[in-house]
């Protein structure tokens, strides 16, 4: 008989209200997460809640290698990027979007009255790395609250 002892891996439900929110930050967006190496049994991927409320967006920002995909789940979202972020997508409910690693980004609710909710997917992990912050009037279109 074997001496070596194999753990059981079953699913895992987070419960709403009980994400884990010690995850990398920008901002004013807030991330939370439902799987991660955190507190499931994932190693290799990060899934989690990002929420913009109105007016807000995150500092610029970077995930290092981690290739990120998102879906706008309510709300009108905007990415800004290249040179100075003068380069920008739009997105609505619905859509989907791949941001590739290392692109310098921020990330803006349009909107000045509804939240703006995003699902979000990292691999390996949800690596947040912060860069210096921009004047609100150099982004093309935003305004705050």
């Amino acid at each position: 008989m074997s001496d070596i002892v194999t753990e059981k891996i079953v699913p895992v439900v987070t419960r709403q209200g009980h994400e884990y929110g010690d995850t990398g930050q920008s901002g004013g967006a807030h991330r939370v997460s439902g799987v991660s190496i955190q507190h499931t049994p994932a190693t290799k991927i990060w899934f989690g809640k990002v929420t913009n409320l109105p007016g807000y967006r995150s500092l610029p920002h970077h995930h290092g290698e981690a290739e990120t995909g998102g879906y706008v789940l309510k709300g009108l979202g905007r990415i800004y990027f290249g040179e100075n972020y003068s380069e920008f997508i739009d997105m609505s409910e619905g859509d989907f979007v791949f941001v590739p690693p290392f692109m310098p980004h921020v990330e803006v609710n349009m909107s000045t009255t509804e939240d703006l909710i995003w699902l979000t997917t990292r691999t390996p992990d949800n690596i947040v790395i912060n860069l210096a912050d921009v004047d609100d009037s150099s982004l093309e279109g935003y305004r705050r609250s």
